[in-house]
């Protein structure tokens, strides 16, 4: 579900070489967390479920991919970088860069973890 706070994020705040990816991040989690909820959190795109599933943050030189509870999947793709307790994260600079089949598999674990409590 598109959100026209983030909308408004996308056209006014982010940085527009950032807009493609994140256009194309959020059609694929919307693809593939339907249920999820796009919002702000902390100035940042985001979803929801029961709670924050993953934000999208920008950088000077890349955005970063985050997932609430990331620490907690099992990462089959090498990708997640990260070393504290809940949250890790992938790093995206080009539209290239979008390792969809990662992004599908952990954004399933997410809706997994936030299902199950």
């Amino acid at each position: 579900m598109s959100s026209s706070d983030v909308d408004t994020y996308v056209d006014t705040k982010l940085d527009p070489r950032y807009r493609e990816i994140v256009a194309d991040l959020r059609a694929l989690v919307a693809d593939a967390a339907p249920e999820a909820t796009e919002c702000l959190t902390y100035g940042s795109p985001a979803w929801r479920g029961r709670k924050i599933l993953a934000v999208i943050s920008p950088s000077k030189t890349h955005l970063t991919f985050a997932f609430e509870r990331g620490a907690e999947f099992t990462d089959r793709h090498g990708l997640l970088e990260g070393v504290g307790k809940k949250t890790r994260h992938v790093k995206i600079k080009t539209r290239d860069g979008i390792n969809e089949t990662a992004l599908r598999d952990y954004l399933a674990q997410a809706v997994d973890l936030d299902t199950r409590g």
